[in-house]
């Protein structure tokens, strides 16, 4: 045994019946405890109204403002795709804030490259830089991209994704070569 296991003190452990009442009631005491310490800070006023005086929730604290806008709900179907692929052949990869302003405003821009991501099925978007193209060199890319993805083991979620040995960079620089995106 180590020396400094040894000079560890043995600590007796009790066993704990979480079948019991008791134990139940005193957790729930620690956990009103935790919550008046924690969730109160006097720095914040804000914060005062997370939990009453007893330590319990306030759930009315947690719901949302009733003067709140319910959030539409936004799905992805052929129409915005067919208008993403506009905004690649007419702005360019990269430039998915004008694409949102001009064709797709109930998406951000953020929102549109995560979505052209998966139309390319290119992980790193960045050789595209300024790339524009019809939906049938879209289309093409992403077939190019698969393809490497499949032959290198790296297509991943729709999309290739690079390697660490730099074999995906360089089949993407000889297919770029041969046939230019």
């Amino acid at each position: 045994m180590s020396s400094i296991a040894q000079e560890l003190p043995v600590v007796a452990v009790e066993a704990v019946d979480i079948s019991s009442p008791e134990f139940w009631h005193q957790k729930k005491e620690w956990v009103k405890a935790m919550r008046l310490q924690f969730s109160r800070r006097p720095e914040f006023p804000d914060t005062h109204g997370i939990v009453d005086d007893e330590g319990m929730l306030n759930q009315e604290y947690f719901q949302p403002p009733k003067d709140a806008l319910p959030q539409t709900e936004r799905r992805w179907g052929d129409e915005e795709k067919r208008r993403l692929l506009e905004g690649i052949a007419t702005y360019g990869i990269g430039h998915f804030r004008e694409i949102s302003d001009n064709l797709l405003p109930d998406w951000s821009g953020n929102d549109l490259r995560m979505k052209a991501i998966r139309v390319i099925g290119r992980q790193n978007l960045q050789l595209y830089k300024d790339w524009k193209g019809d939906s049938e060199a879209v289309q093409r890319e992403y077939e190019r991209n698969k393809e490497i993805g499949l032959q290198h083991g790296t297509w991943k979620g729709g999309a290739l994704v690079y390697d660490d040995d730099g074999h995906v960079l360089k089949a993407i620089e000889d297919s770029n070569r041969v046939n230019p995106p």
